[in-house]
């Protein structure tokens, strides 16, 4: 299915060690920003507050390492934003 869609899988060659850099920073990110912040005691309330985050993270937050762009402006193509 992967391969199907163009997707390269990375995990099987050089470079392997760094894979899951970029993911362990994220949840990294979720957890010291969001989780352990809010203590949720109930899976609903962390399903709503948890999605808001992600909410936040992809489509709000900018990131210095996509030159001050969000996550979803670089991935559907938007010109370069700054931050103001």
């Amino acid at each position: 299915m992967l391969a199907q869609r163009g997707v390269a899988i990375s995990m099987n060659g050089r470079g392997r060690c760094l894979d899951n850099i970029f993911i362990e920073r994220l949840w990294r990110s979720l957890k010291y920003e969001e989780v352990y912040l809010r203590d949720y005691t109930r899976v609903p309330e962390a399903r709503t507050g948890i999605s808001n985050w992600f909410r936040f993270y992809n489509h709000q937050r900018f990131h210095q390492s996509l030159q001050y762009r969000t996550p979803a402006a670089v991935f559907h193509g938007d010109q370069f934003m700054m931050k103001t």
